[in-house]
């Protein structure tokens, strides 16, 4: 079996295009597992992030799934297409990467 995941990429400044990959599906499989299979035997280059437990810093892999906000460590794959995007009203990063930490919060503060 085999489910399809449709992903907005792209980078700050240019179009954004709709890539598609498909990944074996097994029951129970999470959308994270879908991305880290897609980078492991497909796009190497595919960015989103996660931290799950090692670096205590959950909500790293939040994106939009099929139109709602979710964690992709959480939302099941299922058969058929599953649509994936950056999150909205965030400033992108690259692919599925927004920067997700208030400004005061970051290390290294955007150049001015």
């Amino acid at each position: 079996m085999i489910c399809s995941l449709i992903i907005q990429r792209g980078t700050p400044g240019s179009a954004a295009v709709e890539a598609r990959f498909d990944v074996p599906f097994t029951q129970g499989q999470t959308v994270l597992d879908g991305l880290r299979y897609i980078r492991a035997n497909t796009d190497p280059s595919l960015a989103f992030r996660y931290s799950c437990i090692n670096a205590n810093a959950c909500k790293e892999c939040m994106m939009l799934i099929d139109g709602k906000i979710g964690y992709a460590c959480t939302t099941r794959l299922h058969e058929g297409e599953q649509l994936l995007a950056p999150l909205p009203n965030k400033v992108l990063v690259g692919d599925l990467v927004t920067q997700i930490a208030p400004p005061d919060e970051r290390l290294f503060p955007p150049k001015r």
